[in-house]
């Protein structure tokens, strides 16, 4: 079962997130195919970008809760699309949650549309977004990410793009990406990988730093007995013991 739609046109090529049955969620057969495409799309010479996009109504509920990629596998794939020579474009028209948010923030530019909607759920289950802060952090405003780090809120795409989680709120997503995918067919391949390693730096620093100790955190944090209350009552559509 192919979970990562390909498609190419015109130096673009688009990869889809293509598991709607559990809304795109980051399950460790996905993460590695979408690792292994961006892979291919590094190695050739008519890919001029990325544009990453998915089925359905969610871009990516975070991680599969029933079969979770390992940590360091889905630090592998972020770290992927940070330094992909080619940028990476993110489309975004359904809801991202968790881990999704860490797919996201490591994408180049990020075009969110109206029905989009986010959530960084991790403390809500016994969690955090330990190995996502890599990308996210360096991205989004630190009070805005204090307040949705810990509280859970759902927030929308123009708020999204107020923090710098996505690029753009737009009502017509494909509308606004024309002129930026134009913009990168008009860019040469040597221009494109040397201007993404100017303005990745700060985030490529952040995982040459992190990563280690953010991945362990990671596992502990899904082995504990609290994450595990929270992970079965989130399964079993309850609250947690610890709601007040």
């Amino acid at each position: 079962m192919t979970l990562i739609r390909a498609d190419h046109e015109r130096g673009i090529t688009t990869l889809a997130l293509d598991s709607p049955a559990n809304r795109n969620a980051l399950s460790a057969p996905l993460v590695a195919e979408l690792g292994e495409a961006l892979a291919r799309c590094a190695g050739d010479a008519d890919v001029r970008a990325v544009l990453l996009t998915h089925t359905g109504g969610t871009f990516c509920a975070g991680a599969d809760l029933k079969a979770p990629p390992d940590p360091a596998a889905f630090v592998h794939l972020m770290r992927t699309v940070v330094e992909l020579p080619q940028p990476v474009v993110a489309r975004v028209t359904g809801h991202v949650r968790a881990g999704g948010l860490g797919l996201l923030a490591a994408c180049d530019i990020a075009v969110a549309g109206p029905g989009s909607s986010y959530a960084f759920t991790e403390a809500r289950l016994g969690l955090a977004p330990a190995v996502i802060s890599m990308p996210v952090l360096p991205r989004m405003d630190p009070r805005a990410a204090s307040r949705y780090y810990l509280t859970g809120e759902r927030f929308d795409a123009a708020e999204a793009a107020r923090t710098g989680l996505v690029t753009l709120a737009a009502d017509d997503v494909d509308e606004a990406l024309a002129p930026v995918l134009d913009g990168l067919r008009r860019s040469s391949p040597q221009g494109l990988a040397a201007s993404k390693a100017l303005v990745t730096a700060t985030v490529a620093e952040t995982f040459d730093r992190w990563s280690k100790e953010l991945t362990a955190r990671s596992a502990s944090l899904f082995a504990s007995a609290e994450a595990r209350e929270g992970v079965t009552a989130f399964l079993e559509r309850r609250d947690p013991a610890w709601v007040l």
